[in-house]
């Protein structure tokens, strides 16, 4: 029979085969899948290609806020505090790879992918906390920068004639520079944290100490020592980095011919590689970073009786080993570096969870045109920090303050972050495993913990006594 109809067939074209269906289109690779493809046959050259969205969040971790926390924290508590760099590392690392994860499965910002699974008003209060910690943080960011173009002119310019011109020329370039150029100066900016490895290893630190710190952790049932782990755990693990991580991944999609939702959604095994060593790498950096700072405000501040930093020159000199007469130089370039790196980001943070909240038009890849409300919500952000810097506070407390406001703002969307990355029926394969889990789960946990103790030890037991 089936040798019948072939012949009849043949004999009039007339008759054809049904016409199969279509398959679905695939997937289009990604231009990170293809950087990964290359990096294996590049060696380690090869391999620092494809490193983007995970790299500046790490560094942009180490942000103004960061230097001052772990200055501040290194100066009052000398060496007790080095293990937190180790401790938080993979705590860090698995809540970016999760965020990261729930964008490339999604295809969806952070705020989207929320706002579909949990109750509007829920989501709605943890975006309006982290946009308010984001806006004290531009503001902080914005004095630090400022503070370091007037240790720069040796303070013939004064800090606060400066904010406005430093937030006008950052605005302007979120505001009308390409994402690809954008994107290119933050991965050059990140170069300006190196001093501070340099530095820790040139300040000659207690070996002893030193290696005793980093892994046998030292608890301190005071206001002060509670305060600061919270501030460690608050620029360390930060709100603003979880909505960046999963934003920059939707704009990678984006500009490797993904525009749609529907061709967004689904992440394969070659991409999901080169995420998380993307993160990875990032994060590490950032702790090495954070380490290096800690070390050597200990080495050089603490070791020396300076326990506490009151100005951006005071905490310049902990470079002296390594710049000498050129510490505050080389410490002013590193607030201007990671300012100008962390400021767009923290503005640009806030403006995609609120849009993707809202199901707005608009990221850094538009034009102001195409997505108004975008650019409004980055505008409004740096202008409102710029204004809390007419307040008159000192940028180191300020910088301090705002990891510490970081660290009680992160519990409850980390909760939601955690169970959007374990539902199954989002996630599919991708939800998240036993370690992804317990590491998310013990970074939600102890940043609770964490918080609670700094409400009873900072303000309760001193109110009893």
């Amino acid at each position: 029979m089936a040798e019948l109809r072939r012949r009849k067939r043949r004999r009039d074209p007339l008759l054809k085969r049904r016409p199969r269906p279509d398959p679905a289109p695939a997937r289009k690779t990604t231009s990170r899948a293809v950087e990964l493809e290359r990096a294996r046959r590049g060696g380690l050259l090869g391999s620092l290609r494809i490193l983007g969205p995970g790299l500046i969040t790490g560094a942009s971790d180490d942000d103004p806020s960061g230097i001052g926390t772990y200055s501040q924290v290194g100066s009052q508590f000398g060496y007790g505090l080095l293990w937190t760099a180790l401790f938080t590392f993979p705590l860090m690392a698995a809540v970016q790879e999760l965020c990261a994860r729930i964008a490339l499965e999604t295809g969806v910002g952070l705020g989207a992918a929320l706002r579909r699974k949990f109750p509007t008003a829920l989501v709605g209060a943890c975006i309006l906390g982290l946009v308010a910690a984001n806006i004290i943080n531009i503001g902080a960011d914005l004095a630090a920068v400022a503070a370091g173009f007037e240790l720069l002119s040796q303070g013939r310019l004064k800090e606060l004639w400066l904010v406005v011109p430093v937030g006008g020329a950052i605005l302007a370039t979120q505001v009308f520079a390409t994402y690809d150029v954008i994107f290119k100066t933050f991965k050059w900016l990140t170069l300006a944290l190196f001093a501070y490895v340099f530095a820790a290893v040139l300040a000659h630190p207690d070996a002893g100490r030193t290696l005793a710190a980093t892994f046998i952790p030292s608890f301190r049932g005071s206001g002060d020592y509670v305060m600061a782990l919270v501030a460690v755990l608050g620029t360390t693990i930060s709100p603003y980095l979880f909505f960046w991580q999963a934003s920059s991944e939707v704009e990678a999609m984006r500009a490797a011919g993904q525009v749609t939702e529907a061709r967004r959604r689904g992440v394969g095994k070659l991409e999901m590689r080169a995420a998380r060593l993307d993160v990875l790498v990032g994060m590490f950096f950032s702790q090495v970073v954070m380490y290096a700072i800690i070390l050597t405000g200990a080495a050089v501040l603490n070791a020396h009786g300076r326990i506490d930093i009151q100005s951006a020159a005071q905490a310049a000199t902990a470079l002296k080993p390594v710049a000498g007469p050129f510490a505050s130089s080389l410490f002013a370039i590193g607030l201007i570096g990671t300012g100008v790196l962390a400021i767009p980001i923290l503005s640009g943070s806030a403006a995609y969870a609120v849009k993707e909240f809202f199901g707005l038009p608009g990221n850094l890849e538009s034009k102001p045109s195409q997505g108004p409300t975008f650019y409004l919500l980055i505008c409004a952000a740096t202008l409102i920090g710029m204004a809390l810097n007419f307040l008159h506070v000192d940028p180191i407390k300020a910088l301090y303050w705002t990891a510490v406001i970081n660290g009680l703002a992160a519990p409850p969307l980390l909760v939601l972050i955690v169970l959007l990355g374990s539902d199954r029926a989002l996630m599919k394969q991708r939800a998240s495993g036993r370690l992804s889990l317990g590491l998310t789960w013990f970074a939600t946990v102890g940043m609770t913990l964490a918080g609670l103790a700094l409400i009873v030890f900072g303000w309760v037991l001193p109110r009893l006594h």
